[in-house]
């Protein structure tokens, strides 16, 4: 009986980590999936071309958005009811696009979509880590990441292949069934009491903002959740701006566009790869030292290449480099900013969500402004020059870091 018991728990649990790592995947594939085709939306919706990279910063925003809610109502009512209504309401926004006339309607639904992201960060990540342990749970974290990877590896890719056939507007319908079907999986594998009291008590929104005023007063959280943000944005920055760079700029196709993709997603799966090589025995926070040796050298190669003149072969490169790093880093970092306080994990990942994500929209949108869609080189320089930013709050947090290894 003890036998068939753990038996039907271990299969929940694997199924709660597909279901969540698929909603994941989905989340990104409804930004990364469609990039190909945002020239074509623009000029379908009658607008300009700038608004590609600002459409993925809008998507990031709604990521963003209603965080500092979702996570403390998951702490009060249980993350089941909260991590259904996020996927709903992803499936419905996803369904809707097929019908939109402008714009404005179009950037409406992107934002909804993008709070499916934030319902990911502030619901799924923290109930995967108050059911693993520290080692099993930063390999899970490591092992979701390259999962939802896929979306920028093969997103592209596959958008460029899945456009010879469907029109954009089609892939969103697309996209609306495929969470369909998630929440039917999430409805079925949740645990119906995890995370959070399930209570019916009403929830106390001034303590809430009370206990936010606390969490944003731990130096060593702020750190890291800026850190975090920070060092994503050279790849945020390249997702939002390689269709102007390579397919506007450069006058690739649409499949080479794709092509591009793979070495630089690829490299942070296998940084992530590295991770899960070297979990075991080791300490997070030198885990993280270890990965700023590619991070760095990737980004100074950028620094380089921006200055003498940068190819798209070279340009590629360098970001490969940097993203092993990445990807080595950042579900190690990620742990040690979400237990960097005691608060509920819904809050503090809710928290984490919020800065590192307006980090990478602010500064992304910043990015664009700047001109680094403009040309390779401008890409390289403002792209590894922010990237580079993150080493201050790093630093600073890892000299409070107490050594802690992974079990």
């Amino acid at each position: 009986m003890h036998t068939s018991s753990t038996n039907r728990r271990r299969f929940q649990l694997t199924g709660f980590c597909l279901a969540v790592a698929v909603f994941e995947l989905l989340t990104y594939m409804a930004s990364d999936l469609i990039m190909p085709a945002m020239l074509t939306v623009t000029e379908q919706l009658n607008t300009r071309p700038e608004y590609v990279p600002y459409a993925f910063t809008l998507y990031l925003t709604g990521g963003v958005l209603l965080q500092w809610l979702i996570g403390p109502l998951s702490d009060h009512y249980g993350r089941r009811p909260l991590l259904l209504i996020g996927s709903a309401l992803f499936a419905l926004a996803c369904g809707a696009t097929y019908w939109v006339q402008g714009i404005g309607a179009f950037n409406g639904l992107r934002l909804i979509q993008g709070m499916g992201l934030g319902f990911v960060i502030a619901v799924s990540y923290p109930a995967l880590q108050e059911v693993f342990c520290e080692a099993d749970a930063v390999r899970i974290m490591a092992w979701l990441g390259n999962i939802a990877l896929l979306s920028p590896l093969l997103g592209p890719l596959f958008g460029s292949l899945l456009l010879q056939w469907l029109s954009w507007r089609e892939l969103f319908l697309l996209l609306g069934i495929a969470a369909l079907a998630v929440w039917v999986s999430l409805y079925v594998f949740i645990p119906r009491t995890l995370g959070g009291a399930a209570t019916d008590k009403p929830f106390d929104v001034r303590a809430t903002v009370r206990r936010y005023g606390v969490l944003l007063r731990n130096r060593g959280f702020v750190l890291s959740s800026v850190a975090l943000g920070l060092m994503s944005l050279p790849l945020i920055a390249w997702i939002g701006l390689s269709p102007l760079l390579l397919i506007q700029g450069q006058g690739l196709s649409v499949l080479h566009y794709g092509l591009w993709q793979i070495p630089v997603f690829g490299a942070v799966i296998l940084g992530n790869l590295l991770l899960d090589r070297f979990i075991t025995g080791s300490a997070l926070p030198q885990l993280v030292r270890y990965a700023l040796w590619p991070f760095c050298a990737g980004l100074a190669a950028l620094l380089i290449v921006g200055f003498y003149g940068a190819s798209t072969g070279l340009l590629v490169g360098c970001l490969a480099i940097y993203a092993v790093g990445l990807g080595m880093s950042n579900a190690a970092l990620y742990r040690l900013a979400l237990f960097s306080s005691e608060d509920s994990k819904g809050l503090v990942s809710a928290m984490i969500g919020m800065l590192s994500i307006s980090i990478m929209g602010g500064v992304g949108s910043l990015i664009a402004a700047l001109g680094a869609g403009d040309s390779l080189e401008s890409f390289a320089l403002i792209a590894a020059t922010a990237g580079l930013l993150c080493l201050v709050p790093l630093h600073a947090f890892l000299r409070r870091c107490h050594p802690s290894v992974a079990v």
